[in-house]
């Protein structure tokens, strides 16, 4: 039975329409990543018993958002290698050496989609080719829009959070320990977290 218009009397005989994305005509346009505002995370499972995570600093990105049709949605993404942090200065500098990211050889890691598409509800996936140590393959990474506004700059905003799994070794990242237990040091599947505030182009 309807919400806005009961009908006491007669039954209802036709289904109720697929729930419908948000309405993101208005927000059709060109957009830059503030970094200030954006976090660029990931999680590695250590000596098979925590997660250690980290985050990148330094990066700059775009989004192009069609409100009207999604699947013409764009991003890109420009990573900074050196700038790794994850709150440990000794192993920041094993990420950056050459049994990892070798940073001096490959200062930056890439993102740029290929391809958007609608889920339902506020709900998206974007795919893309990553960049990184020389090697470039295809992600999908899951995205909810959380909304958009107007900051008290009179910026526009819109903000996006998304995640996705790869396994590192498929980059060449293969360095690892054993552990006398059993297991390795460190995980090969690394989760990946984006939590993006985007202000829109003038």
């Amino acid at each position: 039975m309807g919400i806005f218009s009961r009908k006491d009397s007669t039954p209802e005989t036709t289904a109720a329409p697929a729930a419908a994305g948000p309405d993101l005509t208005a927000l059709t346009g060109d957009y830059t990543i503030d970094p200030a505002h954006t976090t660029i995370g990931f999680v590695a499972r250590h000596a098979m018993v925590t997660n250690v995570k980290g985050a990148f600093h330094d990066f700059t990105g775009t989004l192009h958002l069609d409100g009207a049709d999604p699947t013409r949605s764009t991003a890109t993404l420009d990573i900074k290698m050196h700038s790794i942090d994850t709150g440990n200065a000794d192993r920041d500098g094993h990420l950056k050496s050459s049994d990892f990211f070798k940073i001096d050889e490959y200062p930056a890691m890439t993102f740029r989609s290929t391809k958007a598409e609608s889920l339902g509800g506020d709900d998206y996936r974007i795919t893309g080719d990553l960049s990184l140590l020389g090697v470039t393959k295809s992600i999908s990474i899951d995205l909810e829009f959380n909304g958009a506004a107007t900051d008290p700059f009179g910026n526009q905003r819109v903000g996006f959070e998304g995640k996705t799994e790869i396994l590192r070794s498929e980059w060449g990242l293969t360095w690892n320990a054993a552990l006398e237990t059993g297991g390795v040091l460190v995980s090969d599947k690394i989760k990946l977290n984006f939590d993006i505030s985007a202000i829109k182009n003038a």
